[in-house]
């Protein structure tokens, strides 16, 4: 059995986390073991079955047995109530595994959610003295996902920026990984990431719908737009518009990208940040109330959230 020094686990494979513990595995070399755990028992079969030439993989049953196995762990988690499952759980957590090991544990979330929930789990995991605990949410959808280039922002203490990063690059950019404070920090660089990112979605699918309906070609105003001063990434790197993105979720009937509920779940999130903040907020509130509408259709639930531009256009 592989030692744990030489062990990574990786909790949480879905349409972030099931990428990015491919790249983990084709590079981080034949020495290490990855065991990887998730609810769907068929993803962490697929992903034994697609990514066990590269070295070896294990499935562990929840997060008490991959930490047990691993001084490493990642996790990708949806939310808020998932996070604390998977972390808190006293019979199948993660902090429970590391409780009953004697090896030091590096515990990394780059899933995006609620700071409050981070420091609450961060809270549980000084309680443990063989175990730090980071955040460290990505950005670039699941495109950037599957080729490797994502954004992640890391909250920890300086000395352990490094050895995070040096993890991390095997899923993302090496000048796109950013130290952004103390643990929490990292969680709040996202969702203000994520909160202009969802309204610039509804913003550039308003234009684009104006733009269809004054029959103009889109594919020059996109180019016009790339080159202009409205240029962003959501027009030049994942465009709400089918065939402007190749590979993208809208070529797919907006399928298999960034759920629009998980978007909800991100402005909410903005919301209460600024709350806390003390913050004023005024574009947020008609956003949410789109997404709370086009979430709630039937004919768009589960969709990519740049359905919002198929939605205007249909209605």
């Amino acid at each position: 059995m592989a030692h744990p020094e030489d062990t990574i686990a990786f909790i949480g494979l879905g349409v972030m986390g099931y990428p990015m513990a491919i790249n983990l595995r084709s590079k981080i070399g034949k020495d290490k073991t990855v065991i990887v755990s998730d609810i769907s028992s068929e993803a962490c079969e697929r992903y034994k079955a697609e990514s066990s030439s590269h070295g070896p993989v294990q499935i562990a049953k929840n997060g008490f047995d991959a930490t047990q196995a691993a001084n490493t762990v990642i996790t990708v988690l949806p939310s808020s109530e998932a996070m604390l499952s998977v972390y808190l759980d006293p019979n199948t957590g993660v902090l429970a595994g590391a409780k009953a090991s004697n090896t030091q544990k590096l515990l990394i979330e780059c899933g995006t959610i609620a700071q409050s929930t981070i420091l609450e789990v961060s809270d549980a995991s000084k309680q443990l003295p063989n175990v730090s605990f980071v955040d460290a949410p990505i950005s670039g959808g699941p495109l950037g996902s599957k080729a490797g280039t994502l954004t992640f922002m890391v909250g920890c203490p300086p000395p352990l920026f490094q050895p995070i990063k040096s993890l991390l690059v095997h899923m993302g950019k090496p000048e796109s990984i950013f130290h952004c404070g103390d643990v929490g920090s990292g969680t709040a660089f996202k969702i203000i990431n994520n909160y202009i990112s969802l309204i610039s979605v509804l913003g550039v699918s308003e234009a684009y719908n104006i733009a269809s309906r004054l029959n103009l070609d889109l594919n020059t105003l996109t180019d016009v737009l790339n080159t202009g001063s409205a240029q962003c990434w959501v027009i030049s790197k994942n465009n709400p518009v089918p065939g402007m993105t190749p590979g993208s979720a809208a070529n797919n009937d907006y399928e298999g990208g960034f759920r629009i509920e998980l978007a909800h779940k991100d402005l909410s999130l903005g919301a209460d940040l600024a709350e806390v903040a003390g913050a004023r907020r005024i574009l947020h509130k008609v956003a949410l109330e789109t997404y709370t509408e086009v979430k709630d259709d039937a004919r768009y639930a589960g969709k990519d959230a740049r359905v919002l531009y198929k939605w205007l256009s249909e209605n």
